[in-house]
């Protein structure tokens, strides 16, 4: 299992197809809120994917909010899920936020993710809220920013 910072549209195409499957397809986000400005090589947001036996099966993009790292578009494809690649893309991201000297990173988590987030190291801050039709809390982790 491999995480690798998007550098190519190829790539990029990939994570999107990802994300298409998971949030649209799967959870019923509708397409146009699936994507934004910040779904290009170019935008203000760095992305990962994760390989299993080369194939891409996860990702996740971080984007810089107020000297905040957000974490976003975190996805798994489903029989892929519960093997540890969601820990992967979060260590990928918050690895991302180290290099940059973020100190912190908080990330809109449905609510029946909540649990995995506690294990690595998030707490929750605010009340439930609705996304795109699925309940959410606001998590947030403080970063360490050594460098390993």
């Amino acid at each position: 299992m491999e995480a690798k910072k998007i550098t190519t549209e190829t790539e990029l195409q990939k994570a999107l197809q990802i994300r298409e499957e998971v949030f649209v397809n799967e959870q019923g986000v509708p397409l146009e809120d699936e994507y934004d400005k910040f779904d290009d090589l170019n935008a203000p947001a760095e992305h990962v994917i994760v390989y299993h036996n080369s194939s891409p099966v996860g990702t996740g993009r971080i984007r810089y909010v107020e000297g905040v790292g957000k974490l976003e578009r975190i996805c798994i494809l489903k029989p892929y899920r519960s093997m540890g690649i969601g820990k992967v893309i979060i260590n990928a991201l918050e690895e991302i936020a180290k290099e940059k000297e973020i100190p912190r990173v908080k990330l809109h988590g449905q609510t029946q993710a909540e649990g995995f987030y506690h294990k690595l190291g998030f707490e929750t801050s605010s009340e439930e809220f609705m996304e795109d039709g699925i309940p959410h809390v606001l998590m947030v982790k403080e970063l360490t920013n050594k460098k390993h």
